[in-house]
């Protein structure tokens, strides 16, 4: 899983560059500038951490970090597949880094978490942690749109939709994360009760 996952997260860098309509370092910013990535680039951090067991990714393989790393990618896959899937019609390698990066990994993960990762009870607590990621990579992919003019996803496209309702939208996300944490510290912490 951690060389499918590597192996993705640079295919789709691999064709960006490819596809490119900005300048290559525009293009590697805007990349970075995706949570799908991020989020993909996390759950590879995680499985390469299982594969090595490397001290260097402790962080990794805490049970904590494993349930946000879980939020992170099921809101990703959710996201793509009820509301982004329908805007575009990717072919050939596009389309295989598409299924893997919004179907397929998140899916796989999910279930590695669940079924193998899943070990340790969590206090309710870490679920203010897990909304850093999330709010920080909206406040920094809003002030660089104010910038650059470019926007990652339609919904966060202040040119288009103006502040007021992207304001919204980012709010919506934000509940949307801290109820989709919640049920994950549920499912997690139910799991490991009943083993024990």
């Amino acid at each position: 899983m951690f060389i499918l996952c590597w192996f993705t997260v640079i295919l789709q860098l691999v064709l960006i560059i490819i596809n490119r309509q900005a300048s290559i370092v525009e293009t590697l910013i805007r990349y970075f500038t995706f949570f799908t990535i991020l989020s993909n680039i996390l759950v590879a951090f995680v499985f390469t951490a299982e594969s090595l067991q490397s001290n260097l990714l402790k962080f990794f393989a805490r049970s904590n970090t494993q349930v946000a790393i879980t939020v992170y990618i099921f809101v990703v896959g959710f996201v793509y597949n009820t509301i982004l899937r329908f805007i575009w019609q990717p072919k050939g390698w596009d389309k295989v880094a598409d299924e893997l990066l919004h179907l397929v990994i998140p899916i796989v993960y999910i279930l590695f978490w669940y079924f193998k990762f899943s070990k340790q009870t969590i206090n309710y607590k870490s679920i203010f942690g897990w909304l850093l990621f999330p709010m920080i990579y909206i406040i920094v992919v809003m002030i660089r749109g104010y910038f650059s003019n470019y926007y990652p996803y339609p919904f966060l496209n202040v040119s288009d939709l103006g502040f007021a309702k992207v304001l919204y939208n980012a709010i919506y996300m934000t509940l949307f994360f801290v109820i989709v944490s919640y049920v994950f510290y549920q499912i997690n912490n139910l799991k490991v009760r009943k083993i024990k």
